[in-house]
């Protein structure tokens, strides 16, 4: 046999080894074939339960409900009938290819078919599923609001963005996952988020579920996102956006001795379930709010920064008094309104009269006698000098600066110092003549209700307040907030205090049995009508509540922002409103200020 022949013969017999080995495999031996059958392992990823929100007497606020995601990959994916398939599924043929397109990309991992089936539509479905081969199940929870109440407070989530999933911050999430976008769902994603679990499955190349793999020992549980408590009275909450219907504005209540805020109104508001979830609906629904002209998506509370009008009068005194510029005793200025407007009162007036009354052209001669030091060589000097101690007083107050809440995107107001109209004015050369209106609350001078009714909790416990918040627990977690004190003596905030308690210009906000201290203000709008404020606490010793109100285009502090205010505090001190002010609170709901600018 010569040599070739031989090496011939040796690759012939090796052929006929291998040709009957994988015949013998793929043909006879039952055991590849089933093992062939259950060559697929999936993962299937198990959400957690998102942690549920809950007021202080543990009225549930957030909660969950179950959805369905119908999944699948290209490579498992088997259409027999394109048309019977997309009749069943209820989708259209062309989104079926840009599906299918989309997961080829992918390559091979999971993509949605279809999004969010509540339980009745998936039940509807589950029976036949088996009948399309690759199609699989995946349950989430969305987030569900009972109460229809609070949305710029709680927050909506939605799907992760592309940037996201790309970040850092985003290796925890994949496409689909949904996550805190605003309020409290997205301050406190990461306690509310919980943990994913997985579950290992064998399945066959139809993407028939065959059992779990190796007896499920590498499958894990989800676990639950904590549980957020928050010191929000929701029966306070609800009267308060009851009373706010019609009307743009914001409300906020503080409890004074601990700076838990009891509620937080936003108006005009929208009803949170309406965007929940990524249904075509939902993002309509979205689109929606952006567009609307009134911005209920903008969350005034902490975002809108309004003139503070007169209430500023009350943190002007007490800078004044406790720099020695007044006097509780001898000081007057008489109501001269060649410098400014002013109501029809009693002149002269010392400080406690000028509260009473609210008397501007006080505040516009006050306001020289605080800033004017005469520790300046000169007027210019001396107004520079004196301005930064009177913006460093006032920052003790929490104003001009962002209070610390616990929700995103508080803005700081604005409280302008000597840089500020070094920048504004484009030359340092600005006297005092320029900037007056700061005296009585006007000018550059911009506060969000937030820092308003903080300002009304500080005179409340007579010189310190707590940091606002509002969750005071975490899971079983009690959260420590801390405490800060201003440097005004205590006798001089009892001074003002007393003082707001006996005010002439909220007639409507007096109650029979309680006393409310309070200080009206009408905030000036350069975009039309003014804007009515009232910032209050009550009662005088050991106050209970602090708030402020901002009714836009209303006009006089006294008229509207007032009984609104003084509403609430009889609701949340005394658990209902009195029959003889039921007249009251008609007046505030039939009115609307919805049409005007």
């Amino acid at each position: 046999m010569d040599r070739f022949t031989y090496v011939r013969n040796i690759f012939f017999v090796v052929g006929l080894i291998f040709a009957g080995t994988l015949l013998n495999i793929q043909v006879f031996d039952d055991n590849y074939r089933q093992t062939a059958d259950n060559n697929i392992i999936r993962k299937i990823t198990r959400y957690p339960l998102r942690g549920m929100i809950y007021d202080r007497n543990g009225e549930l606020i957030v909660r969950n409900r179950p959805v369905f995601d119908l999944m699948f990959s290209s490579r498992e994916l088997k259409i027999n009938d394109t048309t019977a398939f997309c009749d069943f599924f209820n989708i259209e043929r062309e989104y079926l290819r840009e599906r299918i397109e989309a997961a080829k990309k992918r390559r091979g991992q999971p993509v949605a078919l279809v999004r969010q089936l509540s339980t009745k539509e998936f039940a509807l479905l589950e029976d036949r599923l088996n009948d399309f081969n690759g199609i699989f199940v995946e349950q989430r929870n969305l987030r569900d609001y009972p109460q229809n109440s609070m949305a710029n407070i709680v927050g909506y989530v939605k799907e992760v963005d592309k940037a996201f999933l790309e970040s850092q911050q985003g290796a925890y999430y994949k496409q689909g996952d949904l996550i805190g976008k605003s309020g409290l769902e997205k301050a406190y994603e990461e306690n509310l988020k919980g943990q994913k679990g997985a579950s290992f499955v064998m399945t066959n190349v139809r993407g028939i579920q065959k059992g779990r793999f190796q007896n499920g020992s590498f499958d894990t549980l989800p676990k639950m996102g904590e549980n957020l408590y928050t010191g929000i009275d929701l029966t306070l909450q609800k009267y308060g956006e009851k009373l706010m219907n019609n009307k743009k504005g914001a409300i906020v209540a503080i409890e004074p001795a601990t700076g838990q805020v009891l509620t937080m109104v936003s108006a005009p508001s929208y009803d949170p379930n309406k965007i929940t979830g990524e249904g075509k609906q939902a993002s309509e629904n979205f689109v929606s709010l952006l567009r609307d002209p009134t911005k209920p998506l903008f969350n005034r509370t902490i975002q809108a920064a309004y003139p503070p009008g007169s209430t500023f009068k009350t943190v002007m005194a007490l800078t004044g008094l406790q720099a020695g510029s007044l006097d509780s005793a001898t000081t007057y200025f008489s109501c001269d309104q060649s410098l400014v407007g002013c109501h029809g009162h009693t002149s002269p007036l010392n400080v406690y009269g000028s509260i009473q009354h609210s008397c501007n052209p006080f505040y516009f001669k006050a306001l020289r006698r605080i800033i004017l030091t005469g520790k300046g060589e000169n007027e210019e000097e001396d107004t520079r000098i004196g301005m930064n101690q009177w913006h460093k007083q006032l920052t003790e107050f929490g104003l001009g600066t962002k209070t610390g809440i616990d929700l995103p995107y508080e803005q700081t107001g604005l409280l302008p110092s000597p840089a500020y109209y070094d920048k504004n004015y484009y030359t340092k050369d600005w006297r005092l003549s320029n900037v007056y209106s700061i005296g009585i609350g006007q000018g550059e001078v911009l506060l969000t209700p937030l820092q308003l009714a903080n300002q009304a909790a500080t005179i409340a416990n007579r010189g310190w307040y707590m940091t606002p918040h509002l969750v005071n627990q975490i899971g079983d977690s009690t959260v420590i907030y801390p405490k800060n004190t201003v440097n005004v003596d205590e006798v001089y905030f009892d001074y003002i205090a007393r003082a707001m308690s006996q005010i002439y210009t909220a007639r409507l906000a007096k109650h029979p049995e309680i006393t409310i201290c309070g200080k009206t203000g009408t905030a000036q709008n350069p975009h039309g009508e003014d804007h009515s404020v009232f910032m209050a606490f009550a009662p005088l010793e050991n106050p209970k509540i602090a708030i402020a109100v901002y009714v836009e285009n209303a006009g006089f502090g006294g008229t509207w922002a007032a009984p609104i205010a003084s509403l609430l505090i009889e609701k949340y001190i005394n658990g209902d409103i009195d029959d003889r002010r039921v007249w009251l609170e008609n007046y505030v709901l039939a009115k609307s200020f919805m049409g005007v600018q």
